[in-house]
């Protein structure tokens, strides 16, 4: 049996319908993380569907309960040889808000409905699909080799993703020795697009800044003070303009990442961005100059205005705010200091006249990824290049957020997401999808990769 039998195997499950039956009835679970009330249903997916499924690949699987009393996590392990490399595996079960009643021609989040190229459900993209798939290729690989996968595999499964997974990183940290390995393999995330196979090696990272402009308490009558009282709402959007211009460029260099280095400009020498016909066009001349959009999406700093309020937009009064909010969110990508963000921002504000603006931040989360001289990074390209025939994207990161640096930080290993979603796929909205062309490359390009990695006698250095 040969590399070529354990691809023919994992695309047979998808063109027998057997993958999807399987992804049916792990959408049916109403895996809600941000609903207490699902408490129940986040502990059944392990229990019930997981764990379950893991015994079948011939894993030893237990649950970790969380440290805050949160959703449990789910450890397993396929051990064959001290000789033979490790690789870790994650994926996560909990997923957004059903959104049940704002779905196209009232289908059902909580069931898989295929039309056409498209197969419709919450979890479907992310991320039940995606681990789900991962786990396939690891069946066929393991029929193929006669009940053996050549490595040794650990998996685990999270139910809190979608809250930040608050948890994560206590749990890996206290289970260092279970979850030891010698490479971080994991799918959740978009491809660069959906015709081209995508390997990204980490995350930007995100901050929220909070700026606040509180001159008065309630408002008063425009006729009277107009001109004679200073407006928060202006005052709120002339100092934003400081920090990033009307073009999208940021004006702080306490904003901004160190200088590209040629090493990551070459990596993202061939990556386009080009969205389908259901996605927003790039907007012209927005971003940081000398840029290609590439540059500006995977490896520069963002600042985005992500909500802004002041008086009462559904019912204004003439009248002038007494105060105005906003909040921004940096992304920000590896080398980027935060420390002292926020007092360089104040800073900042005060030497433009804005010492009324107060500045605080919340909910960050870190930039990470694997070095590009790491071994690995070549191994997976060419292993997703025998399989498809396409040279993979490599990036330097994605472009949202996930918990990369619980991996390569905590843990302290090399990280690969090989993504088997598309930007286009609806994640955290009504009609999210998967399409079944994309899956069926999915499929055989993790058996290929699981069947290249039961071919190497010993890890990568």
């Amino acid at each position: 049996m040969t590399r070529a039998d354990a691809i023919a195997r994992a695309r047979n499950d998808i063109q027998s319908g057997a993958f999807l039956t399987e992804l049916d009835r792990r959408v049916a679970y109403r895996t809600e993380s941000q609903n207490p009330s699902r408490g129940a249903e986040l502990r059944a997916y392990l229990e019930q569907e997981m764990q379950p499924a893991f015994a079948a690949l011939d894993f030893e699987s237990r649950l970790v309960e969380s440290p805050s009393g949160k959703a449990p996590f789910l450890i397993a392990e396929h051990h064959e040889s001290a000789s033979v490399p490790t690789v870790l595996i994650y994926g996560h079960g909990d997923v957004v808000d059903g959104m049940e009643g704002e779905w196209g021609e009232g289908r059902d989040p909580w069931r898989t409905t295929t039309a056409g190229a498209r197969v419709y459900g919450r979890g479907t993209a992310d991320n039940k699909g995606q681990h789900s798939i991962n786990m396939a290729a690891l069946r066929a690989v393991r029929e193929v080799r006669g009940g053996k996968l050549g490595f040794n595999a650990k998996f685990i499964v999270e139910m809190g993703e979608e809250i930040g997974s608050p948890d994560l990183g206590k749990v890996c940290d206290a289970n260092r020795d279970a979850l030891k390995a010698d490479l971080f393999m994991a799918s959740d995330g978009p491809r660069l697009s959906a015709d081209r196979p995508t390997l990204f090696l980490g995350c930007r990272g995100g901050i929220r800044i909070h700026l606040d402009v509180n001159l008065r308490d309630g408002g008063h009558h425009s006729g009277n003070w107009g001109g004679v009282l200073a407006n928060p709402a202006t005052i709120l959007v002339n100092a934003i303009s400081t920090l990033v211009d009307g073009h999208g460029r940021l004006q702080l260099e306490a904003l901004k990442p160190p200088r590209l280095t040629n090493q990551i400009r070459s990596y993202l020498a061939d990556v386009q961005v080009v969205p389908t016909e259901d996605e927003p066009a790039l907007a012209d001349n927005w971003g940081e100059e000398g840029l290609s959009p590439a540059e500006r999406l995977y490896a520069w700093n963002t600042l985005e205005v992500l909500a802004m309020s002041s008086g009462n937009f559904e019912k204004p009064a003439n009248a002038i705010p007494g105060h105005a909010n906003a909040v921004l969110q940096l992304r920000f990508v590896v080398g980027t200091r935060i420390d002292g963000l926020v007092e360089a921002i104040r800073a900042h504000l005060v030497g433009h006249g804005f010492p009324m603006v107060e500045v605080r931040a919340a909910q960050s989360f870190a930039a990470s990824r694997t070095d590009f001289d790491s071994p690995w990074i070549k191994w997976a390209a060419d292993s997703v290049q025998k399989t498809t025939g396409k040279a993979p994207a490599v990036l330097p990161n994605f472009g949202g957020s996930l918990p990369n640096d619980v991996f390569s930080e905590i843990l302290g290993l090399p990280t690969i997401w090989v993504p088997h979603s598309y930007p286009g796929c609806s994640q955290h909205a009504p009609n999210e999808h998967i399409l079944l062309p994309l899956t069926e490359e999915a499929l055989t390009v993790m058996a290929g990769l699981f069947w290249d990695l039961g071919e190497l006698p010993r890890p990568l250095t």
